[in-house]
């Protein structure tokens, strides 16, 4: 009776101390159980020509993205515009399905600025790239099984966002890009919308929270590049580590810091966003960079990135006389599954699931 109480008592430890192990992989377990229900009942609404479209290999394609204009850049997979109204809507519970409500908002109020950028530009005399907030596509790469691994993405115009499942438990969610021209809109009846109001203000918030010395450090250089400089390379590594450290600031500013990069995290799901800063606390909040360049007035070219051990933020508010935002999470490791995959096959035989 005094083993049998023993054992109950030991068994209980093991279980609490590892309660919140459990509870993350059950999570991301259920985050992959969606988005694996969500594709799969969008390909039953598709016909056999749309699934040859929209279906392709899982080494196939997967990681070739871009954020310029549809008809600048091929993308992979099926266009928004070829479905009925059903299958646009299980579209859309795709998508719906690898962001937060927040993101989701995000990500079709950008698809939205295309009709705005149509009317803006239908003014010029110049060339123009074709704007249409159905020019967007959705790829699926290899079989969604519960135990297989495969993924998918949904690009166009300012989107770019990348999912890999790996064995129905563990999901990757980088690169993820998401941009606005306008940034904010000037005129007419959605004048003032900002779809990434946060990501700009957060930002000027923390820089303006620093004393001379903090601020002379953080600011690295003063012109502006072009665009964000990893682009969209399909791998990245670390970016020149010259700016202030969080371990060189105060108690308020870090709590700037880390609000700004939930802010960034909070796109996807809680359980998918959660494993993205427990990450970033694991390889040490301390070690991350925060580098500006350009202007610290809103309106005027700017940028800024954040950059950790593991991954990497970077924003441009630049072209379009700073009206015209890029943002991306890279994870050096972590794009497009990189290191889920490299775990998984180190158990599992090398051959496509």
């Amino acid at each position: 009776m005094k083993l049998l109480r023993i054992l109950t008592i030991s068994l209980l430890f093991i279980l609490l101390s590892h309660a919140p192990i459990l509870a993350e992989s059950a999570s991301m377990q259920s985050a992959a159980v969606n988005m694996t229900q969500a594709v799969n009942n969008f390909i039953a609404a598709l016909s056999p020509e749309q699934r040859a479209i929209a279906i392709l290999p899982f080494t196939d394609k997967r990681t070739d993205w871009h954020f310029l204009p549809t008809d600048m850049y091929a993308r992979p997979g099926i266009r928004l515009k070829d479905l009925t109204a059903t299958q646009s809507l299980l579209a859309h519970a795709v998508i719906s399905s690898g962001l937060s409500q927040e993101g989701y908002i995000k990500a079709t109020t950008i698809m939205s600025l295309e009709e705005i950028l149509h009317d803006l530009e239908e003014k010029m005399d110049d060339e123009i790239p074709v704007r249409d907030p159905s020019l967007y596509f959705v790829a699926i790469f290899g079989e969604p099984k519960s135990n297989s691994t495969w993924g998918w993405n949904v690009q166009g115009h300012h989107i770019s966002l990348h999912f890999t499942v790996v064995k129905g438990k563990m999901v990757a969610t980088t690169p993820t890009f998401l941009g606005t021209n306008p940034a904010e809109v000037k005129s007419g009846p959605r004048k003032g919308l900002r779809v990434l109001a946060r990501e700009e203000d957060m930002a000027r918030t923390l820089l303006n929270s620093l004393d001379d010395v903090q601020k002379a450090k953080a600011k690295i250089i003063a012109e502006v590049p072009r665009d964000i400089f990893t682009s969209a390379q399909p791998r990245v590594k670390p970016l020149e580590g010259k700016g202030l450290s969080a371990s060189e600031m105060n108690t308020s500013q870090r709590q700037i810091l880390v609000a700004l990069l939930e802010e960034y995290a909070n796109t996807m799901p809680s359980s998918l966003s959660a494993a993205r800063m427990k990450k970033i606390h694991k390889a040490g909040l301390e070690n991350i960079v925060i580098s500006w360049i350009g202007s610290t007035v809103r309106e005027e070219p700017h940028y800024y990135r954040l950059q950790g051990p593991t991954f990497l933020i970077e924003y441009d508010n630049i072209q379009n006389s700073a009206n015209h935002i890029h943002t991306v999470w890279r994870d050096f490791d972590g794009d497009f599954g990189a290191d889920l995959l490299a775990d998984h096959y180190k158990t599992a035989p090398h051959h496509q699931d």
